[in-house]
């Protein structure tokens, strides 16, 4: 019997409980997998910069594109003033990168399929863009929420929804990258169930799904964290260069 799809969520604890004043802190499979995500960043950019050959072996040549790519994406949405925050926008790229492709290997956990997790990230760029474009602009950065070429009538209707939706920003970008990830999981999980279920006979059909949706998983995981970084740069460059 398929078991249900929802289980490979599960959050459960590794090791003895932690709690510090009611808080558990303790160690779980989510951790584990932030912690094997981060450390997988650290050997292979560690490995890829050892050694500078002129004809780059396969890690260093995927380091000098990853770098090329984020470097890129900063100039071309954020301009030059963005170049300070790239080792800000590359850790970030990386890690959500490598903990959607974790996710996708066999009784792995998918850290990114859980809200608080991508909730935490979002809220930290939000108020981090937020003390960025105050510290630019002191309260000129105000302006951002004041188009230009809006008529007075239309003004405080227009300011109201600005911030509305700046505010909504953490929450969009959080849900976007949980809600993709989550089912895209479930669906993968409800298909290899079915291959289970229906055996030799009747199975070869939900297997071709589950084959396709593999693939189409993993091309999901890359472009959501490249979503959630181009998204950090364009807020980025609203602290910035202050576009209203």
């Amino acid at each position: 019997m398929a078991t249900n799809p929802m289980h490979q969520f599960n959050v459960y604890r590794i090791g003895p409980e932690i709690k510090i004043d009611q808080i558990d802190i303790s160690f779980t499979n989510a951790s584990l997998f932030m912690v094997i995500s981060s450390l997988f960043i650290l050997i292979i950019f560690n490995l890829g910069s050892v050694k500078k050959n002129i004809i780059p072996n396969k890690i260093q040549l995927l380091a000098e594109l990853s770098y090329s790519f984020i470097s890129k994406m900063i100039s071309d949405t954020a301009g030059s003033k963005g170049k300070p925050y790239f080792g800000f926008i590359f850790s970030l790229f990386m890690f959500v990168l490598f903990c959607n492709m974790l996710g996708m290997l066999p009784y792995a956990f998918t850290v990114t399929s859980h809200i608080i997790v991508t909730f935490v990230l979002a809220a930290f760029i939000f108020i981090g863009v937020t003390v960025i474009g105050f510290l630019k602009h002191g309260l000129g950065y105000l302006k951002l929420f004041v188009p230009s070429g809006v008529p007075i009538v239309l003004l405080p209707l227009i300011v109201i929804i600005e911030v509305i939706s700046y505010l909504s920003r953490p929450i969009s970008l959080s849900v976007r990258l949980f809600a993709n990830m989550m089912a895209g999981h479930t669906m993968m999980k409800v298909f290899g169930g079915f291959v289970i279920s229906l055996g030799l006979v009747g199975g070869w059909l939900p297997l071709g799904f589950s084959v396709a949706l593999t693939g189409l998983e993993i091309l999901v995981a890359f472009l959501q964290a490249y979503v959630f970084a181009i998204l950090t740069c364009i807020y980025l460059n609203d602290a910035l260069n202050l576009h209203h």
